[in-house]
């Protein structure tokens, strides 16, 4: 590896709208770069309008790719579990159907491993966590327009608000 090549990590995030979750975890320190997409589901490379019907098993997410030396993927689940709501089943704010589930999809077994963790901590604390955690699979891309939504719109997201959930940081 040359002295300038920066090392990554990745990580898969769906928390209902991705425009809404890539737009947190873009602001994250040590994240080098995002996509929004679908994962999770049972057909191979799926349109956005597919996945809208709910019957392709897919969900939003956002791949996450980050520098291990400035972020870890425990800060990026924490920022995760306090930027939506865990507790609601297949949908996030006036968005539903599964394509909104709240879901982690590991890479490996720190991943899941923390993840687990997290959902644990927030169960102690009385919430009602439902996030599902899976083994990630295929990654399909969302159509350039999807990418960086609200950068390139100047909108900002309607689903998905900062709320602090930890109370050990």
């Amino acid at each position: 590896m040359s002295e300038s090549a920066t090392p990554s990590s990745r990580a898969i995030f769906a928390s209902g709208c991705f425009w809404g979750t890539e737009h947190f975890m873009k602001q994250a320190p040590g994240v080098l770069r995002t996509r929004v997409g679908f994962s999770g589901g049972h057909i191979k490379n799926p349109a956005y309008r597919e996945v809208c019907t709910g019957r392709t098993g897919h969900a939003e997410i956002v791949e996450v790719t980050f520098d291990p030396n400035k972020t870890t993927f425990e800060a990026l689940a924490r920022l995760f579990f306090e930027t939506h709501d865990p507790t609601q089943v297949n949908r996030q704010g006036p968005d539903v159907g599964t394509q909104y589930r709240s879901a982690i999809f590991y890479l490996n077994q720190e991943q899941k491993e923390i993840s687990e963790r997290l959902i644990s901590m927030l169960k102690s604390q009385g919430l009602n966590v439902v996030t599902e955690i899976a083994a990630a699979g295929a990654v399909y891309e969302a159509d350039e327009y999807h990418q960086d939504y609200y950068a390139k719109t100047g909108g900002n997201p309607y689903c998905h608000f900062y709320t602090k959930r930890f109370t050990d940081d």
